[in-house]
C-alpha cells in the first residue's frame, strides 16, 4: 500500500475541509432572513400581548357591571 505524501496529505484536507465549510455555508444562507422574520414575529406577537391585556381588563369591567347589573335587577325584582 502507497503512502501519501505531504502535499498529497494536505490537498485531500484541504479538499475536506472546503466540502465542510460549503456544507457550513449551506446550512446558515439562510440565518439573516431567519432572524428578520423572528423580529417580525417578536413585534407581532408583542402587539397581540398587548391586545389581549386591553381585551381582559374590557372583559372584566363588563363582568363586574353585569354582576351589578344582575345584583340591581334582583333588588328591584324583590320589591
Amino acid at each position: 500500500m502507497q503512502s501519501l505524501s505531504e502535499d498529497e496529505k494536505q490537498q485531500v484536507l484541504g479538499s475536506v475541509l472546503a466540502d465542510q465549510l460549503s456544507a457550513i455555508q449551506e446550512a446558515v444562507k439562510d440565518v439573516p432572513e431567519i432572524k428578520i422574520k423572528l423580529d417580525k414575529m417578536e413585534r407581532i406577537l408583542s402587539d397581540v400581548g398587548s391586545d389581549v391585556r386591553v381585551s381582559k381588563a374590557a372583559i372584566t369591567d363588563l363582568s363586574h357591571q353585569v354582576n351589578e347589573h344582575e345584583r340591581q335587577i334582583a333588588r328591584l325584582q324583590s320589591i
